[in-house]
């Protein structure tokens, strides 16, 4: 439900909530908007792994605790960070909002540009966060192939 809030309108709601203005809000509502992807793409990473698969972790006498942290875990880490990926790239653009309550980031140089209707400002803002946003998913491209089972496999025959 806090996914269909705009970021701008959570941000007010918070502020007139804690009663401050600055980092606290912004990273507060950052937070609330990583919960979805990753919980969500949890949620399917571990309900896609095969019951029969962790039932054989049970007849091998592992505990439940073991099959979730041995077995479970381990199959549904793609999917996990694949949500982890979607949630900091999506913040990567919500966070330029928090220039509009006093948390600063490139998202003051957006709109410095857009009050003073220079492209150039703007840009400066503008660039490295679309710069910010590609890094973090391809680092998380890279993790996700570190955490993939089929593709280490592959890599080590």
């Amino acid at each position: 439900m806090l996914q269909t809030i705009p970021s701008l309108a959570l941000l007010a709601l918070l502020i007139a909530v804690l009663g401050t203005i600055g980092t606290v809000p912004a990273l507060i509502a950052l937070f609330l908007y990583a919960l979805l992807p990753i919980v969500a793409n949890t949620h399917a990473g571990l309900g896609g792994v095969s019951r029969g698969i962790a039932q054989a972790g049970s007849a091998l006498g592992l505990t439940t605790r073991q099959v979730l942290a041995f077995v479970e875990l381990p199959l549904a880490a793609p999917t996990m960070v694949t949500g982890i990926r979607t949630a900091s790239v999506i913040n990567v653009g919500t966070a330029t909002m928090a220039a509009f309550v006093g948390a600063g980031g490139f998202g003051e140089r957006i709109t410095a540009g857009l009050a003073l209707n220079d492209g150039a400002t703007m840009l400066a803002g503008a660039i490295p966060a679309a710069v910010l946003a590609l890094v973090v998913q391809l680092g998380f491209d890279g993790l996700a192939r570190a955490v993939d089972p089929a593709r280490r496999h592959r890599r080590d025959a």
